[in-house]
């Protein structure tokens, strides 16, 4: 197993770290716990603090909608498991919200640091970080927010199901999508490889039915 102190962080196309990692559910193994799922990993900088409280309740808000894309949500802070249990009880009662995904204890900063977390002038607490992850492990989206701006959950959701209709339909999406101002929710098709496909591409496209605006530029619904 990757020793955490040593591990570089990861980017977007790397294999997520191994980390051994002990939660308000339990001890825990990443990525292999969620192998075979999507999984949402988000860190905040503190317990008790009120923009962390509102994305931890945003975050359950948006369960429904991160259950229809089979995604795992876990959240990290440095504090202790005890914090992170009374810190949600505390949301449960006040915010009538119960938190019911995960919340990582990283008292000693160690799976924070490996995971780039902890940036330079922030101090010891973690940045808002959050690492979109794939069925085989790789990290697919990576998101930095300042410790003053709350995140967008819309925003993360579209992403993961743009990931997925990315991966299940071998397409890209566009600006906004799937609200693209000119294109609604067609998905892009991926340029051709070579002349000969891109020959291809407009009788393909008025065989089809796709918007084609040239061959290396061909919108169809999803």
């Amino acid at each position: 197993m990757q020793d955490a102190s040593q591990a570089r962080m990861p980017l977007i196309g790397d294999q997520f770290p191994d980390l051994h990692v002990n939660t308000t559910h339990g001890e825990m193994d990443l990525p292999d716990e969620y192998a075979g799922e999507w999984f949402v990993l988000f860190s905040h900088p503190g317990d008790f603090t009120p923009v962390c409280t509102t994305e931890f309740v945003s975050f359950q808000q948006h369960m429904d909608e991160f259950d229809e894309l089979d995604v795992n949500l876990i959240g990290l802070s440095v504090d202790r498991v005890h914090s992170h249990i009374k810190w949600t009880e505390w949301i449960e009662d006040d915010m009538d919200t119960e938190i019911t995904f995960p919340i990582i204890a990283d008292e000693t900063g160690s799976v924070a640091e490996s995971l780039g977390m902890i940036h330079p002038g922030q101090g010891t607490s973690t940045v808002r970080s959050v690492f979109i992850v794939d069925p085989d492990g790789i990290l697919r989206l990576l998101l930095y927010y300042p410790k003053e701006i709350g995140r967008n959950m819309d925003e993360i959701v579209r992403s993961v199901r743009a990931l997925v209709t990315a991966d299940d339909e071998d397409v890209a999406t566009p600006a906004n999508w799937p609200n693209n101002d000119m294109h609604g929710d067609k998905v892009l098709l991926r340029p051709p490889g070579d002349v000969s496909a891109a020959d291809a591409r407009r009788e393909e496209a008025d065989a089809e039915g796709y918007e084609y605006h040239d061959w290396w530029f061909t919108l169809r619904e999803p």
